[in-house]
């Protein structure tokens, strides 16, 4: 009976060329799925480059650098938009920077193993809760502090420099910089944490052994990871500059440049929900499809290269633990 599968076996894997025809069907069919990812990421690119093209022809590359955005008089270009994505998206990285160094090093090198799992569900469960819910904290919770409290303090003590000087709206940049500085937390924590959970832990044992206190060996882990965690704050990056609903809610979406972080700002998702509905004329439309366009690369090319970022370190971190 035994030798009769086998040949049977045998016989299946000799007219396929010497392979199951189960792995084979496998084989492909996971080829393909992987396959529909890229082709549906071309599709897009190609659909947003040929809907843009009336914008693209009519207002060039002056497009990115013009500050006119006028749909009554057909006058359109991005760099408010663009100005207003990277400065609330820089704003939240260098308010989630500390904090999510501070609860990765907490995570990985302090905190015992019964209380680390909970606490990183904890953690990465602010991932899971949906942008529109930090949008209405932050309108009826966190603007009303920065308005009465936040801002009138900085006004009163760091006045001097641009980056605080203005009326205490409380809706402005300085918000949805906060806002989204809590949205990226858990993506910057818990890939940093998983990047010093990769460093060798003969490393750090060898800088204890050698009489280092734990700080000076949670920094030697930290020297280490330096790169991973700059991926990981690549990746917050991508996700915050992404976000529409909660920074549409607290960001004023009013299309101007200012050096003042209390005065309202429009990113570029904002303006794709909040306009598109809106778009009566073709020339309208082209315009925010070029501006989804502008978004659409600097997302994937933010995204990807954080994730080589963060893969060269695990990478080798593997490497060294085997070794």
């Amino acid at each position: 009976m035994l030798s009769h599968v086998i040949n049977e076996s045998q016989l299946a894997k000799a007219s396929t060329g010497g392979r199951n025809v189960g792995d084979l069907v496998f084989k492909n069919l996971a080829m393909f799925f992987a396959a529909m990812i890229l082709v549906l990421i071309i599709v897009m690119v190609v659909e947003m480059w040929n809907s843009s093209a009336l914008s693209r022809e009519k207002f060039g590359l002056s497009f990115l650098t013009q500050s006119i955005w006028d749909p009554v008089q057909e006058e359109y270009g991005a760099l408010p938009f663009i100005y207003g994505t990277l400065v609330s998206s820089a704003l939240a990285l260098i308010i989630a920077l500390p904090l999510s160094l501070g609860i990765a090093i907490f995570l990985s090198e302090i905190t015992p193993p019964w209380l680390e799992r909970p606490l990183s569900f904890f953690v990465e469960l602010l991932a899971g809760i949906p942008s529109i819910v930090y949008g209405i904290w932050g309108f009826f919770v966190l603007v009303p502090w920065i308005r009465s409290d936040a801002e009138p303090l900085l006004s009163s003590s760091l006045g001097f420099i641009p980056l605080f000087r203005g009326a205490p709206y409380g809706i402005g940049m300085l918000a949805a910089g906060m806002i989204l500085s809590i949205m990226v937390l858990p993506i910057v924590s818990s890939i940093s944490r998983d990047v010093l959970k990769a460093v060798p832990r003969a490393q750090k044992e060898a800088a204890l052994a050698l009489g280092s206190t734990r700080w000076e060996a949670t920094k030697i882990a930290l020297s280490y990871s330096r790169s991973g965690i700059i991926g990981a704050l690549i990746l917050g990056l991508g996700r915050a500059l992404g976000e529409t609903m909660a920074v549409t809610m607290v960001i004023g979406n009013r299309p101007t440049i200012s050096a003042s972080l209390f005065e309202p700002g429009y990113t570029m998702a904002s303006v794709l929900a909040n306009e598109f509905t809106e778009a009566t004329t073709q020339t309208y439309l082209s315009a925010l499809i070029e501006i989804a366009l502008v978004l659409f690369v600097i997302t994937i090319i933010v995204n990807s290269f954080a994730r080589l970022l963060v893969w060269s370190v695990t990478k080798h971190g593997d490497a060294a633990s085997r070794q």
